[in-house]
């Protein structure tokens, strides 16, 4: 079994001020975290025999995670554009928007529709890229949306569009 995965698309280089001074946040403190462990590996490996020395392992594989977060950070964050205006058309649905939906049940759900670094389901942030936001984009109040996936399809109508943090 070979390694080798294929290539993840692209997601779009959009972000929120908010977005991406917590990514620079997070840069400077996996920079940090990497002189942590970058020490406990050496304690590590003075120990002797790095073959059966758990700490020394497990610190090896620490490394490799920080190191191949800063990299995607550090080639992620000059690529990205960030979205500080809102657009001048705010009755249609564009990047940054807070959309609420109605399904088909009357239940109401409110989603943001963010880049992809932002992402976060617990504050019902959605990327620009998801088939939701992609449907979503460019409509306006009370029109109708159709999300068709392998469980079938879910019909929502756009009750609200705002700009303003809720």
């Amino acid at each position: 079994m070979s390694r080798w995965r294929p290539p993840t698309p692209k997601s779009s280089p959009y972000i929120t001020p908010e977005g991406y001074q917590a990514l620079e946040t997070e840069l400077r403190g996996l920079w940090g975290k990497r002189k942590e462990v970058t020490q406990a590996l050496s304690a590590a490996a003075a120990e002797g025999d790095r073959s059966e020395n758990a700490e020394y392992i497990y610190r090896k594989k620490e490394l490799r995670g920080i190191d191949r977060r800063i990299h995607y950070l550090q080639k992620r964050l000059p690529a990205l554009n960030i979205v500080s205006q809102p657009p001048d058309d705010q009755d249609r649905i564009y990047f940054s928007a807070w959309v609420s939906l109605e399904n088909e049940a009357g239940e109401e759900v409110t989603y943001r529709i963010i880049g992809a670094d932002e992402l976060d389901p617990k504050k019902h942030y959605i990327s620009l890229d998801s088939p939701l936001a992609r449907a979503l984009l460019k409509k306006t109040f009370d029109d109708e949306v159709v999300i068709k996936n392998e469980l079938g399809e879910t019909r929502y109508i756009i009750t609200d569009i705002n700009y303003r943090k809720h």
